[in-house]
C-alpha cells in the first residue's frame, strides 16, 4: 500500500524536539504517511509573513491537506496574527476535537474515573479576533455565532458520540446572559438533538459547568462547546486528568485535517529535552485514525499506554519524581511497539474516516429553504462623549431626532443612564442611544441615513450604529428598558 503524504511542521520552542520524538515512533510503528515538511512561525514573521506561513506552506497543505503540527509562538504586540486562528479558518477546520482521559494510577490524577471528549467550535465566537477601540475608554470585541456554523459543529458532536459509542452529549453555554449569540448555540443543540433520540442531553450554563467537569468530570461524556468556552474547558479536563502534555488535538474540516498537542511552545524549556511528546503523538494517533490507518494507530497508543504503565515518565507526570527526557521517552515506546497494557485498558480503534457529517452548502443562498421575515424596528446610535450629562445628551438627541425618530433610552455599559432617577452612575465616554420611529413613520434605512445626517449636524460624535431587526415578528436584539 502507499504512503499518505503529510504537511509537517517541526515548529519552534520544545516543538522541534517533541516533533523528533514522535516522527522517530511513527517512522519505527511504520505509520504509512510520507512526511512533506515546511517552516512555519518565527522565521516567516521576521521575513515578512504577518500570519507566519509562507506562500510554499500553503501549496504543500493544499496538496496534502493533512498537517501534522508543532507548536508555534506568536509573537507578541500589533501587526501578527495567530497562526494557529489563521490556518483554522483558511482551511475551514471548524471542528476541534480533544480527548482526555484518566490513566490513574500511573499518572496522579484525582479523577480516576474521567474519560471525556471536548468537542471546540473552531472558527467563530471572539475567536474571529473583530475588536476596535471605539473611545479613549472603551474597546470592543465582536462575539459572532452563526447558526450554518453552529449546526455543523453541533452536528459533528452528535455524530462522534454515535461513531465511538458515547452515551451523552452536553451543551454549555451562557445563555442566561448572552440570550442571542448563546442563545443561538443552546437552540440549534436542542433541535439537532431530536434526530439522536438514543444519545442522553443536558445543557449547563459555562460557570457552573466548568466548574463541575473540574469536579465530578465523570459525569460527562462528550461536551459540545463555542470556542473560548471549550478552549479552556478542554485544558482544565486535560490538567486535571493529569498534565496538559498528555492531550491530543484533532482540527477537523470538510477537506483538510490539522493534528497537534493543545499546549503552546513553553519556551521556557525549549532546547532542555525534558519536554513531553505525548500530546503531540497523541494527536498523531488522531491523525492515523483520520486517514483509516487504525491498527498503526492501535499500535502506537497501546504501546504509549504500556510505557506509562511501566512508570516511564517525563518531568511533568514524574512530579518530582524518576523522569526522563523527550528522546529516552520516545525510545521508550519504541520498544514497547507490539505490546499492551496490562493493568490499563488497552485501546481498539475503528478508522473514522469518512464517518463525519455531510458538508452544509457554503453559500447562504443554497442553504435557506425559507428566510424568516426581516423588519427594520430602530437603530442603536453608538456616541462619543466626554462632557455632558445623560439628560444632556438626550435632549440634544432628541432635538436633533425629530419628528422622525424618538429617543427610547440612553445606556453606558449596558446599565440605564437616561431616563433614570439615579444620579450616581458610574459612566465611561461611550453612550448608547435606542431611537425608535415615531408614531405612523415607517422607518428604512434612508430615513436612518437622514437621522445621522441630522445628529451630525447637531456636533453629535457618533461612532457606530446598529440597525435593529425582528425576524418573523420576534425581535433580534437585546432589551434596552426604561427603569422607571
Amino acid at each position: 500500500m502507499g504512503r499518505t503524504p503529510v504537511t509537517v511542521a517541526r515548529g519552534d520552542g520544545i516543538g522541534p524536539e517533541i516533533m523528533d520524538a514522535v516522527l522517530r515512533i511513527l517512522e519505527a510503528a511504520d505509520a504509512p504517511i510520507e512526511p512533506e515538511y515546511i517552516d512555519i512561525g518565527k522565521e516567516a514573521y521576521l521575513n515578512g509573513w504577518t500570519t507566519g506561513i509562507t506562500d510554499d506552506a500553503w501549496k504543500s497543505l493544499n496538496r496534502t491537506k493533512l498537517f501534522l503540527k508543532a507548536p508555534i509562538t506568536t509573537p507578541q504586540g500589533g501587526g501578527y496574527k495567530s497562526l494557529n486562528v489563521t490556518i483554522r479558518t483558511t482551511l475551514g477546520l471548524y471542528a476541534n476535537v480533544r480527548p482526555t482521559m484518566s490513566l490513574a494510577p500511573f499518572v496522579k490524577t484525582k479523577h480516576p474515573e474521567m474519560d471525556l471528549v471536548v468537542i471546540r467550535e473552531n472558527e467563530e465566537d471572539l475567536y474571529t479576533g473583530i475588536e476596535y477601540q471605539q473611545t479613549p475608554e472603551v474597546v470592543q470585541s465582536m462575539k459572532l455565532i452563526t447558526r450554518p456554523g453552529t449546526e455543523r459543529i453541533i452536528r459533528y458532536a452528535f455524530e462522534y458520540a454515535k461513531k465511538h459509542g458515547r452515551k451523552k452529549v452536553t451543551c454549555i453555554t451562557k445563555d442566561n446572559i448572552m440570550k442571542r449569540s448563546d442563545g443561538l448555540f443552546h437552540e440549534v443543540f436542542e433541535e439537532v438533538a431530536k434526530e439522536y433520540p438514543e444519545l442522553e442531553t443536558d445543557h449547563w450554563i459555562v460557570d457552573i459547568g466548568l466548574a463541575k467537569i473540574a469536579d465530578t468530570p465523570e459525569d460527562f461524556d462528550v461536551v459540545v462547546m463555542p470556542n473560548l468556552y471549550g478552549d479552556i474547558g478542554s485544558d482544565i479536563a486535560a490538567q486535571i486528568s493529569g498534565s496538559v502534555g498528555l492531550a491530543g488535538s484533532a482540527n477537523v474540516g470538510d477537506e483538510y485535517a490539522m493534528f497537534e498537542a493543545i499546549h503552546g511552545s513553553a519556551p521556557d524549556i525549549a532546547g532542555k529535552g525534558i519536554a513531553n511528546p505525548s500530546g503531540l503523538l497523541n494527536g498523531a494517533v488522531q491523525l492515523l485514525l483520520h486517514i483509516g490507518e487504525a491498527e498503526a494507530a492501535e499500535n502506537i497508543q497501546n504501546a504509549w499506554l504500556k510505557t506509562l504503565e511501566d512508570g516511564v515518565h517525563t518531568g511533568d507526570i514524574a512530579k518530582g519524581g524518576k523522569s526522563v527526557g523527550s528522546k529516552e521517552f520516545a525510545d521508550a515506546v519504541i520498544e514497547r511497539l507490539g505490546s499492551r497494557p496490562e493493568k490499563l485498558e488497552a485501546v481498539s480503534f475503528e478508522a473514522t474516516s469518512g464517518s463525519m457529517p455531510e458538508p452544509l452548502p457554503k453559500k447562504a443562498s443554497e442553504r435557506a429553504e425559507k428566510s424568516p421575515k426581516r423588519e427594520l424596528d430602530g437603530v442603536d446610535v453608538y456616541v462619543y462623549n466626554q462632557d455632558l450629562s445623560a439628560d444632556q445628551l438626550a435632549m440634544l438627541i432628541s432635538r436633533a431626532a425629530e419628528p422622525d425618530y424618538e429617543l427610547s433610552v440612553i445606556t453606558n455599559r449596558g446599565v440605564n443612564a437616561y431616563p433614570t432617577e439615579r444620579d450616581d452612575l458610574f459612566t465611561t465616554d461611550h453612550w448608547r442611544c435606542r431611537l425608535l420611529p415615531a408614531a405612523g413613520v415607517k422607518t428604512d434605512q434612508e430615513g436612518i441615513l437622514k437621522l445621522l445626517a441630522r445628529l451630525t449636524g447637531a456636533d453629535v460624535d457618533w461612532i457606530q450604529v446598529q440597525n435593529l431587526y425582528s425576524f418573523d415578528q420576534k425581535e433580534g436584539y437585546s432589551e434596552a428598558k426604561r427603569d422607571r
